[in-house]
């Protein structure tokens, strides 16, 4: 089993060019479907699910291909509009080629999307609005059949929760929908924007994208284009927690400080010193970590559930007590046992966890349990004393494009085997 080898204890520091955003990269490559000829997506993260999401590319008859960062798709010849399980089983993010392809196709079978376990995370918002848009939607134990025979038609669509997801797939199903669509109390991620400004490069006609309401005007046709991705504010902020969980300092560039506000304004709150302009972030640590106020994870612009288990272990690592609550997800808690095994206190309460900080961490052998989780235990690792081993690594790979190398630069004692 791959596993990274971590002796904990150093020092980090230096600089970092930051990925291309994985939750932006994979839904701008599914909607290439939607265009019906050539683009360049540019920035792209040398992740596992950036290969897969390829994979599927092909597999639906399109041509893909990538070097250096930038992949060219040639979705001209789409043959298929099926998913199987064997693709859709790895990736939970694989629903997000739903809405393109009935848009394009008219129908699509695919199968349940796997992923992160994180809990349940229902679809039923992307079928209810994929339905109110004309769409006919079987739902059978397997997979899902959708089709639109008389295509789809434009209307008011209200989620009832911010869903990244199906915002994602009803505004890409909108853009060849007849008429205008309306899609009210959105998500307003950063990703979000990032999608609607690639679909716009191609001819779309979409307006209000990072607001919580998002128009589209629909369209017959879309054009080929060169879009770069945006920076992967996650990433970001894991190699800042990395510098601050050891006392260091670095600086990540080629990000919008704006996008991980939250994360940042947390960060100086625990004693941390922030510069930032407009494309690049600068912290300095002394390695003593404050208690942090009350964290809530909530859609975004506030605080992200993709960032709790990166702050868990600083907290665990913090002088005082610090509080969290998970409001997104039910099993974002994964890394606490591996967390305890080092150490940490940490109380779990249903989605409340209760870190009692100023405690050494000690090195040990813990397993990944899933992609943020997983980054956690290594910034713990980092900051514990002694010898860690952190199994499960395939996890954190899908996120974090050359990980273990990027820590190393940084002064990590970290080793892939």
């Amino acid at each position: 089993m791959d596993r990274y080898e971590i002796v904990g204890g150093q020092r980090l520091e230096g600089e970092i060019r930051i990925q291309g955003a994985k939750n932006s990269v994979l839904p701008i490559l599914a909607a290439t479907v939607l265009v019906g000829g050539r683009c360049t997506i540019h920035n792209c993260p040398a992740l596992s699910d950036t290969a897969l999401t390829v994979q599927i590319l092909r597999t639906l008859g399109c041509r893909a291909s990538g070097e250096q960062g930038s992949i060219v798709v040639d979705t001209t010849n789409l043959s298929s509009q099926e998913l199987s399980e064997a693709l859709t089983g790895k990736m939970r993010s694989s629903i997000v080629f739903l809405g393109p392809l009935l848009a394009r196709c008219g129908q699509v079978k695919i199968a349940y999307p796997g992923g992160c376990r994180l809990g349940p995370r229902p679809i039923d918002l992307h079928l209810q609005g994929l339905r109110q848009m004309g769409a006919i939607v079987q739902e059978r134990q397997q997979d899902l059949l959708c089709c639109a025979p008389q295509k789809l038609q434009g209307t008011r669509i209200t989620l009832s929760f911010p869903s990244v997801g199906a915002t994602e797939n009803l505004m890409m199903a909108a853009v060849f929908a007849k008429g205008k669509t309306t899609l009210c109390q959105v998500a307003r991620e950063p990703e979000i924007v990032d999608l609607a400004a690639f679909l716009n490069r191609c001819g779309a006609k979409i307006r209000g994208a990072g607001s919580s309401v998002i128009e589209i005007e629909g369209v017959t046709r879309l054009q080929g284009c060169e879009h770069t991705v945006m920076g992967d504010r996650i990433a970001a902020a894991t190699y800042l927690a990395a510098a601050a969980i050891t006392g260091g300092q670095a600086a990540v560039r080629g990000v919008d400080p704006h996008d991980l506000l939250t994360m940042l304004t947390l960060l100086q709150k625990s004693g941390s010193r922030i510069c930032r302009e407009k494309d690049w972030i600068f912290l300095k640590s002394d390695g003593r970590i404050q208690a942090f106020p009350p964290v809530e994870t909530a859609p975004y612009p506030g605080f992200p559930t993709d960032g709790l288990p990166i702050f868990l272990s600083l907290a665990a690592t913090a002088q005082g007590n610090s509080r969290f609550v998970e409001n997104i997800f039910e099993n974002r808690y994964s890394s606490i046992p591996g967390l305890q095994k080092m150490g940490a206190l940490i109380r779990r309460e249903g989605r409340v966890a209760l870190v009692e900080g100023s405690k050494q961490l000690h090195g040990a052998k813990v397993c990944a349990e899933d992609l943020r989780g997983g980054a956690g235990l290594v910034l713990a690792a980092l900051a514990a004393q002694g010898f860690s081993q952190v199994e499960g690594i395939q996890w954190i790979e899908r996120g974090y494009e050359h990980f273990s190398r990027n820590l190393a630069a940084m002064g990590a004692k970290i080793r892939r085997r």
